[in-house]
């Protein structure tokens, strides 16, 4: 039997920007996408501490150490720049594997999005 469990966990980060007329994504510092063992076009769910919106779209990578994080395309209407997220990638594994399993969680510096 299958199970879905949290995989990965960036915690806490801030909206960089909200580009409404980009291809949708949301776009995510590549150190932190390492961090958190988040692939390029992996699913990721948003939660949104400011106004509760639960969204998901696809990884992309942003450049290195610039805490950027941006919501991109249809995205961009649900956030606003500034906003905390917490950002959410699930995997399927099987039930005792999933019992062992340790989620790469990420707690960013809150003023700067980068790693401390």
């Amino acid at each position: 039997m299958l199970v879905q469990v949290v995989k990965s966990k960036i915690h806490r980060v801030k909206v960089t920007g909200a580009d409404l007329n980009y291809i949708g994504s949301i776009t995510i510092d590549e150190d932190l996408m390492d961090a958190a063992n988040i692939i390029e076009g992996e699913r990721v769910q948003i939660v949104n501490n400011n106004n509760g919106e639960r969204l998901e779209t696809y990884a992309i990578p942003g450049p290195r150490g610039s805490g950027e994080i941006t919501l991109n395309g249809a995205a961009a209407r649900r956030v606003q720049k500034g906003d905390t997220l917490i950002l959410i990638v699930y995997a399927f594994m099987e039930l005792e594997e999933a019992k062992q399993f340790k989620p790469a969680l990420v707690f960013p510096n809150e003023a700067d999005n980068t790693l401390t």
